[in-house]
């Protein structure tokens, strides 16, 4: 039986590249997006479309459709960001981004949890600018927030799964290439989604809540 993973944001950029990769690995994959792209309706794939991950309603859905679904890996992929800084303030988008980048991620994985197996792995797609350490530059403080937060809500998931068997990874993918970041980067998603399926076939019981970057360095929180 094929192992099942499914995958948020998964239109475009890395979310798009999971799927191809896991498809060629041999995975069910079932792509979860607010609107379908041709990129990925060209996959052989399941598509759960029309899904807000920061709507409760959306996330409701998508439970009622993976209702009794066996689901190996979940990854937390779907995200947003935007710049604020002292002279650039937007609490809008502040709000936002901690909505999709932080709340949604949990809201997702709570509603899926009945269907982790025993040996499942939850992947967040967080960012080393959610680390508290490594910020030697000030700005993005919304994106900064919500990663960071998010950081927090997968060590905390981490504790509560371990005795179920379920092990947790925050991951940070590197400098992609995307639309997100307008195609600024030093890698392809491509790579970055590559060297994210390595760190997830890595994760167990034994390093589950930590942070990684997707070269396979440990971050600093």
């Amino acid at each position: 039986m094929k192992k099942h993973v499914v995958i948020t944001g998964a239109n475009r950029g890395i979310g798009l590249e999971f799927c191809r990769q896991y498809l060629q690995l041999g995975y069910q994959v079932t792509a979860v997006v607010r609107k379908r792209s041709e990129a990925l309706e060209a996959l052989c794939l399941s598509i759960i479309d029309d899904i807000d991950v920061s709507c409760e309603a959306g996330v409701t859905k998508l439970a009622q459709q993976l209702q009794g679904v066996e689901i190996d890996i979940l990854i937390n992929n779907a995200g947003i960001f935007s710049n604020e800084s002292l002279a650039d303030m937007n609490f809008d988008r502040i709000e936002t981004q901690f909505a999709v980048n932080a709340v949604a991620p949990v809201r997702i994985t709570h509603a899926l949890q009945s269907s982790l197996i025993a040996g499942a792995k939850v992947a967040m797609v967080t960012s080393r600018m959610g680390s508290i350490a490594d910020n030697g530059s000030g700005a993005y403080i919304g994106y900064r927030m919500s990663k960071a937060a998010l950081n927090a809500a997968g060590v905390s998931l981490a504790h509560e799964f371990k005795p179920r068997g379920v092990a947790v990874a925050l991951l940070h993918p590197g400098f992609v290439q995307t639309e997100m970041v307008n195609y600024a980067g030093d890698i392809g998603p491509d790579v970055a989604a590559e060297r994210l399926i390595k760190r997830i076939d890595e994760l167990d019981l034994s390093n589950t809540g930590t942070f990684w970057h997707s070269n396979g360095d440990e971050l600093p929180w």
